[in-house]
This record gives structure tokens, C-alpha cells and sequence, in this order.
């Protein structure tokens, strides 16, 4: 069997015709494989869903109980047997129940690891290297002028700002799934225990992290009645609502921004990002080149990102590559470098 013969990109999302299942599908089909519950890869709709438990239950939570038909747990390295083709899960490190899914048959195996990264998360299960003859990688970040710098650094800069500001409220821009969670994990691990405010469009899935075992510890859902009380505090928020009349309504506010982006300084002034923090949950350049490597694939298929220059590093590394040139994805907050502006 030849790989695009057991995976091959359509236009609602990567195919496996043996099967007859898609992965991340972007529209609605009778079988989808979901990686992780990012809203670019896990939509409703579909007729069955197989799926990690935390995905399932993420998905739940985002769309309601009835988000499918059907649907099946995954459980990690346990092959699932569809027709002639396997499918085993195996983490990804990119938030809580993040997969990459394996798929094999006639003696081929393609690895398509959906979103990843390589960095220390005590908030999801790390990254695992799965030995394959053809790897899906993303590239995001898929330029050598992103390298994401310790996650600690960029966390003392936040509470020497606290503690330089201490009558300004800190409202931090993150993405409600995955991105707040980590960063309120890398506070506290820092030594700060005084509560942290979040937006209400985070408490339920701050909720769940705590219910699958991430201990956050004092969240409070801010209020409008209490605004004005949160001079010296740390507030989380979408990213959506840090240039919005939400956050201009906070004392002062000293508007951060987390994500891979706040590399390109410029970005941030022109977004009017008063304190960029360099915090990713996707592979920088360095960890997706040596991710290629270390899974050995003699074979690369690049997609939804910077693809053309992982492509080219790929061939100058005597390894075949590809773009897939998949639609429909990038919008989990940080893929599309979302931000606001100054204005908005």
C-alpha cells in the first residue's frame, strides 16, 4: 500500500479511504477521528467520533452532550481496529487529551499528529515519538525566527510587572482552551498563590482541568460588580476581550498577550500589546526539526502553518517532503496568531 493510497487530503479533511474514516475532519461526516478539542479540529456534527476521553469530554462541554451521534474512547497506545486499518493514540503534549493517531496497514504506518509540542506541561501528557514511514507534522512556528524561549522568564517578567505595577490590573489574552489552563499552571509553579481571575468564558473548562486532575488552584470568575476591585491582579482573558470595553472597565489595565507571536516584537506594539509573553503550545523550529528526526520518517507531509520552509529544510535534509495544503485550520487562537487591535 502507498501512503496516499491509506491517507489522502480532501476537502473536508485528511481521508482514509480503506477505512472510511476521516481525521479533523472540517465538515460534518459519517466518521470522524478528532485529535484534540481545539474548534479548528474538533467540530460537531459528525455521525460517530472516536476520540481520547478528554477530547470527548472538552467537545461536551463546548457544544452540548449531543455534539454526535456516537461516540468511542481512545485509549493510549491501544490499536482500534477499523476494517483492514488500525488507529492508535498516542499524546501529543498540545493540551489536555491531545492525540497524534497513528494509522497502519499492509505493513505502512503514517503517524498525523495533529497539534504538538515538545516543552515541559504539567497540565497535559507529554509528546511521544512514534517510530513511522510517514509523519504529518504542523509548522506553525515552521520559521528558524521562532524559538520560544523558557516559559519561566516569561513568567517573571509578568510578576516583576505586578510587583513594579502594583496598582494596575494585569489582564493577560489567552486562549480558553489549553493556553489559560498552562499559564495559570506556570504561575502557580512560579510561587504565586493568590487567586487568579478568569473571564467567564473560561470558568467551565477551567472547571474540567481541575475535575481530570490539573490542580489550578484559587479561580475566580471576575464579575462586573468587582472590577474596579482588581487593581494588582492577574485577569485571564480571550483574546477577543483584552482590547474590549470588558477589559477597559479593569483598574488601569496593563494589557499582556500569550503566545508563540510575542516573538515578533512588532506585532505586539502594532496590536498594542503593552507586556508580550512568549508562551506556545505548538512546536517552535528548533523542536519541530528535531521531532522530524527523531521519528525517523523517511517521508514528511507538512501542514497548516509555515509549510514551504519546513518542506525546503526537509529536502536539504535528504528527507521527502510535502505541503498538504489543508483548509480549515488555525483558529485556535495562537495558529492564527489572533489578536486584537489597539482599536478594536
Amino acid at each position: 500500500m502507498r501512503p496516499h493510497e491509506l491517507l489522502t487530503p480532501t476537502p473536508s479533511g485528511l481521508y482514509c479511504p480503506p477505512a472510511d474514516v476521516y481525521i479533523d475532519p472540517v465538515r460534518p461526516v459519517a466518521r470522524a477521528l478528532i485529535t484534540h478539542g481545539h474548534a479548528d479540529h474538533a467540530r460537531a456534527g459528525h455521525g460517530a467520533v472516536l476520540a481520547t476521553r478528554e477530547t470527548l469530554g472538552i467537545m461536551a462541554v463546548r457544544y452540548g452532550a449531543a455534539f454526535t451521534q456516537q461516540q468511542q474512547v481512545a485509549t493510549w497506545g491501544e490499536r482500534v481496529r477499523i476494517g483492514e486499518v488500525g488507529f492508535t493514540f498516542h499524546p501529543a503534549g498540545h493540551v489536555l487529551g491531545s492525540a497524534q493517531i497513528a494509522v497502519d496497514a499492509g505493513g505502512l504506518r503514517i503517524v498525523a499528529s495533529g497539534d504538538y509540542k515538545r516543552a515541559a506541561d504539567r497540565t497535559c501528557t507529554a509528546f511521544e515519538p512514534v517510530r513511522c514511514d510517514v509523519f504529518i507534522t504542523e509548522a506553525t512556528f515552521g520559521l528558524p525566527v521562532f524559538r520560544h524561549p523558557d516559559t519561566a522568564g516569561e513568567v517573571a517578567k509578568l510578576l516583576d510587572s505586578l510587583t513594579l505595577f502594583p496598582e494596575r490590573c494585569h489582564v493577560i489574552g489567552a486562549y480558553a482552551l489549553g493556553k489559560a489552563q498552562r499559564l495559570v499552571a506556570l504561575i502557580r509553579d512560579a510561587g504565586y498563590d493568590r487567586p487568579i481571575h478568569v473571564h467567564g468564558a473560561m470558568e467551565k473548562l477551567m472547571g474540567f482541568y481541575e475535575a481530570h486532575g490539573v490542580p489550578l488552584g484559587d479561580i475566580h470568575k471576575v464579575v462586573a460588580a468587582e472590577r474596579k476591585t482588581l487593581a494588582g491582579e492577574i485577569v485571564i482573558c480571550p483574546p477577543s476581550a483584552v482590547q474590549d470595553l470588558w477589559a477597559r472597565q479593569l483598574p488601569d489595565p496593563v494589557t499582556a498577550f500569550a503566545s508563540g507571536w510575542m516573538r515578533i516584537r512588532a506585532r505586539a506594539r502594532q496590536k498594542g500589546v503593552e507586556l508580550p509573553l512568549i508562551v506556545s503550545d505548538h512546536a517552535d523550529w528548533d523542536d519541530l526539526c528535531a521531532t522530524i528526526r527523531e521519528v525517523g520518517a523517511p517521508e514528511v507531509w507538512v501542514t497548516h502553518g509555515q509549510e514551504d520552509a519546513l518542506v525546503r529544510w526537509c529536502a536539504m535534509n535528504g528527507i521527502r517532503a510535502r505541503p498538504l495544503r489543508l483548509a480549515g485550520y488555525g483558529d485556535d487562537g495562537e495558529a492564527d496568531g489572533e489578536m486584537p487591535t489597539a482599536a478594536s
